[in-house]
């Protein structure tokens, strides 16, 4: 099995874009400051040494900054800035080193066609190789001069249309490496199915006792039926990106300003246009709701499960579904640029990043076509000068070819990055690079930020249960026509308790104050308790954070408002422990309001009152001290420290900044998860070793075995399939369920969730 072609190549040629570099940059996506970003599909992509080719190609192109392709998706994401604004010529660059290219669609299809393809060639390598193995038994038990040269001629004719169809595969990738200067490792493949075929034929014209058809034709199928099996393990361990795309509709409703409604693609749908999202259909990008009332479901963005009502001024997300009535809102981003576009792009980094044994294996894999071909010419000619025989020389070049194929090798990293960045996604976790794996499995600190990481950022009302149903209705109908955080908590204890919204004749908010409603002659207040009541009404709760209502001057009853902690909070810090890892609180906000939290999750070190500098010298001052930190943190003012730590992690409900900063974000409100991505990382550098390991005693195991005589080209090629089928096989352990029961029983107390302080 190898890793360098398709088998369809000729057929994604003809796909090729041709658009025009006016076109591309049509196509691009804006970074802002000039810089803009492209996406191409390269379907020729299929291992370390075209990556390294593509990669290199496009960097030298004037106005380029970046170029990073990705195996798993076969796609180059290209970053390029150029006075003129026009893109410049990537396609061309990249058919000038042998690769066609065209704009991202939909893979589907073309999965669909790599899998019959190979299906068909390797019926055809099957069957050929069958009935000449059939044939060749009569051969190996003594048939007559006759009757072998007849089956010898049968075997040729049979073999002819498995080398020339199955095989077409491998001769395409060859070539086109070869006539543009490159090496990749079909063309040892080429080499060695080509060379046993005609070897045979030799045999066969000089009527030799034996011929090889078998060898040749039975070399095909068992490549063909590891790279089928490689194939389907691939799809299965495939990128969620493709996946998310599908999660997108195709177009968006546009409202007019005159009411009527067009359909538009969604690329023409720009920031500022009104949309209309229909019952069932999903949202299209970000924006704010303008007009209606409905339910979504946003498990996707937010990993809830229960449906989130939105009306006037509530914030939607693209790939979200509207399970209620149709509503209007109004786009705030391209939909290229929305949270569920970063999440595939941030997802696409994560599975192609290149950390040290990334790096390492690519290296090793680059010096694979020289050393092996010197390796088989070698054992050409020292059996040629120690035997004489050509035929027996012949045969072990061709297996030496065979058998060192570093896809083992080539495979060990990727294919747990792969499989590790569909594992932590089904758990609501992405990485802005693959090198953040690696570094999550060496942390031994983790720092939190307190507002918006180990709590929710959000007030909550916490004593809702003595309030009267009457009571609450008021302040929830009068918290609605404010944009206060302590409003938005009364309008979601509203919402919960299923109460209805009170009519007012007057709603007006007092700047510092509170607020102000009428109903005929009586007048309620919401707000400081000096204001909404007589100065010297009794408090009704002992004053934490809290707002009075009051009618006409006198006190109806008193909303306690405190931090809810996240879920799962205490559970982690417990979990953390358990692994040795220290936990340590690194906070802006007050002595007292760190030291509650603190307390509630069961975090002993905290550092309160701290500016964004302080927070990074603090992190600074441990790594100094040989400690890798993890900071998990999520406003503008952590993103400073996010990139200072060794890795860091931030909430989907994080600034724009913060997600940035972050090497992983994660979409689940419970904390948990920052555990299980650790333990999928560790694993998967467990795994990581694990595949080296095979990768190299595979190889110091076989090469001496190949050069010394004992390996045939078939033994080869099954050989070399069985070790790519483990490295792959062992890194689709990753995809079971990370450290469930030890997870469980650590987090168990994260039935804390929702405990307000």
């Amino acid at each position: 099995m190898t890793c360098c072609s398709s088998g369809i190549g000729l057929a994604d040629a003809g796909r090729e874009s041709r658009c025009t570099p006016a076109e591309l940059a049509l196509a691009s996506r804006d970074l802002g400051g000039g810089l803009r970003q492209s996406t191409l599909s390269v379907p020729e992509m299929h291992c370390a040494s075209c990556i390294r080719s593509l990669e290199k190609s496009l960097s030298a192109v004037d106005g380029v900054e970046l170029a990073r392709a990705n195996l798993s998706t076969r796609t180059v994401v290209v970053n390029w800035r150029t006075k003129s604004g026009q893109a410049p010529d990537l396609i061309g660059t990249l058919a000038g080193v042998g690769y066609s290219s065209h704009l991202p669609s939909s893979e589907v299809d073309g999965e669909d066609r790599v899998q019959a393809h190979l299906l068909r060639a390797l019926a055809v390598a099957g069957f050929c190789a069958m009935n000449i193995m059939l044939l060749s038994v009569s051969v190996w038990a003594g048939a007559d001069v006759g009757t072998r040269q007849a089956f010898h001629l049968l075997s040729a004719g049979l073999a002819l249309p498995a080398i020339l169809y199955a095989g077409s595969s491998f001769y395409i990738s060859a070539w086109r490496a070869i006539m543009h200067g490159r090496m990749n490792m079909d063309v040892p493949i080429s080499v060695g199915v080509l060379l046993s075929f005609g070897l045979s034929v030799y045999d066969t014209v000089t009527n030799a006792p034996q011929a090889y058809f078998e060898a040749g034709t039975s070399l095909l199928f068992v490549l063909l039926g590891g790279r089928l099996l490689d194939h389907t393990m691939r799809s299965k361990a495939k990128s969620a990106v493709a996946g998310l795309a599908r999660l997108m509709p195709q177009g968006a409703n546009v409202v007019s300003d005159d009411g009527s409604v067009d359909y538009l693609p969604l690329a023409d749908v720009r920031p500022g246009m009104r949309l209309l999202v229909t019952a069932g259909g999903r949202v299209p990008t970000d924006g704010i709701v303008v007009e209606g009332r409905s339910e979504l479901d946003a498990s996707l963005v937010t990993g809830e499960s229960a449906w989130k009502p939105i009306d006037p001024d509530s914030e939607v997300r693209a790939g979200e579904i509207n399970r209620g009535g149709p509503f209007m809102f109004k786009s705030s981003v391209a939909p290229g640029d929305s949270l569920l576009s970063e999440m595939a792009n941030m997802l696409a980094a994560a599975e192609d990043g290149r950390s040290h044994y990334r790096r390492l294996a690519d290296r090793a894999a680059s010096l694979y076509a020289p050393v092996v071909h010197f390796l088989s010419f070698l054992a050409f000619a020292g059996w040629l000068y120690a035997s004489g025989d050509i035929h027996r020389a012949l045969t072990i070049a061709i297996a030496v070819l065979v058998i060192t194929c570093p896809c083992a090798l080539g495979l060990a990293v990727p294919m747990v990055q792969v499989v590790l960045a569909r594992r932590l996604f089904d758990r609501g976790v992405m990485a802005t690079d693959g090198s953040a794996f690696e570094r999550l499995a060496e942390i031994d600190i983790v720092v939190f930020d307190k507002t918006g990481t180990l709590t929710t950022g959000e007030s909550a009302l916490l004593n809702s249960h003595q309030i009267t149903d009457a009571r609450l209705a008021i302040a929830g109908s009068m918290g609605r026509l404010s944009g206060h955080p302590l409003s938005k908590a009364l309008r979601l204890a509203q919402t919960k308790s299923g109460l209805e919204v009170v009519a007012f004749d007057g709603v007006q908010e007092i700047a510092g104050f509170g607020l102000e409603a009428t109903i005929g002659a009586d007048i309620y207040r919401l707000g400081r308790r000096n204001w909404a009541a007589t100065p010297d009404a009794p408090p009704i709760v002992s004053p934490a954070s809290s707002v009075i209502l009051s009618k006409n001057d006198e006190a109806l009853a008193e909303f306690v408002f405190g931090e809810t902690i996240r879920p799962g909070a205490a559970g982690l810090v417990q979990a953390l422990r358990s692994k040795r890892i220290d936990v340590q609180i690194l906070s802006g906000d007050s002595q007292q309001a760190v030291a509650s939290i603190a307390c509630s999750v069961g975090i002993e070190r905290f550092e309160p009152e701290l500016l964004p500098g302080d927070k990074v010298r603090a992190i600074t001052d441990l790594q100094s001290k040989g400690r890798k930190v993890l900071m998990v943190g999520d406003g503008i003012n952590d993103a400073p420290s996010l990139r200072a730590a060794y890795v860091s992690m931030a909430p989907a409900s994080a600034s724009d900044i913060g997600r940035s900063a972050a090497d992983f974000v994660f979409l689940d409100s419970n904390l948990s998860v920052v555990f299980d991505a650790m333990e999928a990382a560790r694993k998967a550098a467990r795994l990581v070793k694990q595949n080296f390991g095979l990768a190299v005693v595979y190889n110091a195991l076989s090469l001496p075995l190949a050069l010394a005589g004992f390996v045939t080209p078939l033994m080869a090629a099954v050989a070399m399939s069985t070790s790519s089928i483990l490295v792959v096989a062992n890194a689709l352990r990753l995809a079971a369920p990370v450290a469930e029961k030890s997870r469980d029983q650590a987090l168990r107390s994260s039935q804390l969730a929702e405990v307000a302080i």
